[in-house]
């Protein structure tokens, strides 16, 4: 990904979105409390589906987006490979407004400091998404390329489902209060990408976004 530009380049943008999340790390993800993977690598999806947001004047309501990422240690450092997926129903200008927040462009935490752990980018590459937005039950598919399927974790002594949610008062990296889960199914295939992690780590959140501040 590129460096961020100068600010004075940049196009103002706001973002509240559905986020769905998951990686190869065991329930809870030990980067969200020591900083490093549970296995030492880092291979994760990221999907989200915008609730309401703009990129200067162009609305970008109801889009949406699926990162692949792979990196061989924690992701701050750096290394990483990304494939960044739009659904093939956005138009031309939502497409150019989301390449430049994801790639840090136009600046904005957390996709500025992701900018610069990442060496290789394909994309955006326009694909069919199907985006299931349900709490715990969430999900996401483009077909012959990744489907994630989200379960509720569950009490191993009652068989209840349980809610469990880690929260950062002062604000996280990514949200600050993921809704935890676990993936029923998660593949992704692309490229020289490849992974496969059933049973492990997800999340979901309403994420908000800007290069504006506060």
């Amino acid at each position: 990904m590129p460096a961020a530009t100068d600010t004075t380049t940049r196009t103002p943008y706001r973002i509240k979105a559905h986020e769905i999340e998951a990686c190869n790390c065991k329930h809870g993800c030990n980067c969200q409390f020591g900083g490093f993977p549970n296995e030492g690598k880092c291979e994760f999806l990221i999907g989200l589906q915008v609730i309401d947001g703009h990129h200067g004047k162009v609305d970008l309501t109801g889009v949406k987006i699926v990162f692949g990422l792979k990196y061989p240690k924690a992701i701050h450092e750096g290394n990483g490979e990304a494939v960044c997926f739009i659904d093939q129903a956005a138009s031309p200008e939502q497409v150019q407004a989301l390449g430049s927040i994801f790639t840090g462009k136009d600046g904005g935490m957390p996709w500025e400091a992701l900018a610069g752990t990442v060496t290789s980018l394909d994309g955006p590459i326009l694909k069919p998404i199907n985006m299931t937005v349900n709490g715990p039950r969430s999900g996401f598919q483009i077909p012959g390329v990744l489907d994630l399927k989200l379960t509720p974790l569950v009490d191993p002594v009652s068989g209840d489902e349980k809610e469990v949610h880690i929260v950062y008062p002062k604000g996280g990296f990514f949200w600050d209060d993921g809704d935890m889960a676990t993936t029923e199914t998660m593949r992704f295939s692309h490229g020289g990408i490849r992974f496969e992690h059933p049973s492990r780590y997800a999340a979901t959140s309403i994420v908000n976004w800007t290069n504006q501040g506060k």
